[in-house]
């Protein structure tokens, strides 16, 4: 895989994304992310797995950049591939944790929501949350709804709403991250938290799971006329003239910053 790093320690797995550099989710990254937990997931040897990203940010989310030079059916299929991942990950039946190494805004966010527990790294300037609205990506039901598992439903709307960014206090606060610690300690604090998770029976450990996200996982569905009529939906707006001058105004801006980095 060219973005994806996979170890196996024990009877569980680390998955290190490794895209320079920030881990700007792509096509090609978003299906290898799919794979790797497919492999995982049929893996009768792994019992648990954790996703991590590079020192100082976990996914910066959306490669817009690359994004926008898409055609109109390339974007279709990745929105279709980005949505998939997104759901397979909600559904991944085994122990799941994200340890979140730092900078992790909307797309960072809607990987690190499937988890079953997050750890994030200490620094005010690390932040994370669904910030759709503000960079001008359509948000899909499923992850309003996966948002608002963890945050509640009324601080998911005014958060989205608002397109707010949390840094890892207020997510701690609002229940959207599970600890804040140095970043040294972000990965070993995660595979600690997984040995004690796989202590448990794996049989009883992944019927848990279940029954905790039965709701969850009734609540997504990528092939229902609703999926369907969002895809269009967000298809509708990504090409209206209005979003293409906003995201090439965004591109601008983002090119500027690499280059100046």
């Amino acid at each position: 895989m060219q973005y994806i790093n996979i170890s196996k320690k024990e009877d569980y797995a680390i998955i290190e994304m490794s895209r320079a550099k920030v881990n700007a989710i792509n096509f090609q990254m978003v299906n290898e992310i799919r794979e790797s937990f497919k492999m995982l997931q049929e893996d009768p040897e792994v019992k648990g797995v954790i996703l991590t990203g590079l020192p100082g940010v976990f996914s910066a989310g959306l490669d817009l950049i690359e994004l926008y030079d898409y055609d109109e059916e390339k974007t279709l299929e990745f929105f279709k591939a980005f949505g998939m991942m997104h759901i397979e990950m909600v559904k991944f039946p085994k122990p799941f944790i994200c340890a979140v190494t730092g900078h992790s805004p909307a797309g960072g966010t809607v990987l690190a929501i499937t988890a079953d527990y997050r750890i994030m790294a200490e620094g005010e300037k690390f932040t994370l949350g669904l910030n759709e609205v503000a960079v001008n990506v359509q948000i899909s039901n499923n992850l309003i709804y996966g948002y608002g598992v963890w945050l509640g439903e009324s601080n998911a709307y005014r958060h989205i709403m608002a397109g707010k960014l949390l840094n890892n206090q207020e997510a701690l606060r609002d229940g959207l991250i599970d600890e804040v610690v140095a970043m040294e300690e972000v990965l070993p604090r995660a595979e600690k938290r997984m040995k004690k998770y796989l202590q448990a029976n794996a049989d009883i450990l992944i019927n848990t799971k279940a029954k905790l996200r039965k709701d969850w996982w009734d609540k997504i569905d990528a092939n229902n006329a609703t999926a369907h009529e969002e895809l269009a939906q967000a298809q509708k707006v990504w090409w209206s003239p209005d979003v293409r001058m906003r995201m090439q105004m965004f591109k601008a801006m983002l090119k500027a910053k690499k280059s100046n980095a």
